[in-house]
């Protein structure tokens, strides 16, 4: 926590998992300080002592609030949840919480981990694209098919989950990588549904505190 007592994130602008927090923060209303850690410069900042000592697993997110310092994404926003429970992020009904839990653990487990930089850098750069398409493609037709019964106007039902914080950025990952989004038409629907709020634009990649000026919205 700063001296004012806001709660500090170390994000990078383009981390999928850092953003999934930053939705968090902004649909809470909850006023923090981004500290940006950058994933590519001077071999990446997240190798450094300073940041290792914050979080042993050289990743971002983390997130100082309340006195402790939390790491992984969705630890972070059950935490949130936690304490800072409005709005909701996580159902009341427990067979549609485990259905958000679901969802988001395939994204952020089953997905997002075997497309990130630490992976593509192993796969070499000739084999990134493909490497990077065929995770994302198999993920998704999975996911696909689960929201084909799970969802509303959303990924599980009419209100915004912690699911949904995962999609998006997920989605973004797969425009990058030139995933062909009309295969997945419930994905694509709920992600233009989701980007038409306000806590998912002012999160955004575009608009973030470390964004080079060139892929400023």
């Amino acid at each position: 926590m700063t001296e004012s007592g806001k709660p500090i994130l170390y994000s990078y602008f383009r981390s999928s998992c850092s953003w999934r927090v930053r939705i968090a923060l902004a649909l809470k209303s909850i006023d923090y300080e981004t500290i940006p850690v950058n994933l590519i410069k001077d071999g990446g900042q997240q190798f450094s002592e300073e940041f290792q000592a914050l979080n042993p697993m050289k990743q971002v997110p983390a997130l100082k609030i309340d006195g402790i310092t939390i790491c992984q994404s969705l630890a972070i926003i059950e935490y949130l949840e936690e304490t800072r429970p409005t709005p909701r992020l996580l159902p009341r009904d427990p067979k549609k919480r485990a259905s958000v839990r679901m969802i988001s653990n395939l994204i952020a487990g089953g997905i997002q981990p075997l497309q990130n930089l630490s992976v593509l850098k192993e796969v070499g750069q000739e084999k990134q694209l493909a490497w990077a398409q065929k995770t994302i493609s198999s993920g998704f037709n999975a996911l696909e098919q689960i929201l084909q019964s799970t969802a509303g106007k959303y990924c599980v039902g009419d209100e915004v989950s912690m699911a949904d914080l995962c999609l998006v950025p997920q989605v973004a990952n797969a425009e990058r990588f030139k995933v062909d989004l009309t295969l997945y038409p419930t994905i694509s629907h709920i992600n233009k549904s989701l980007l038409a709020l306000e806590a998912f634009q002012v999160s955004h990649p575009s608009r973030q505190p470390d964004t080079p000026p060139e892929l400023r919205a």
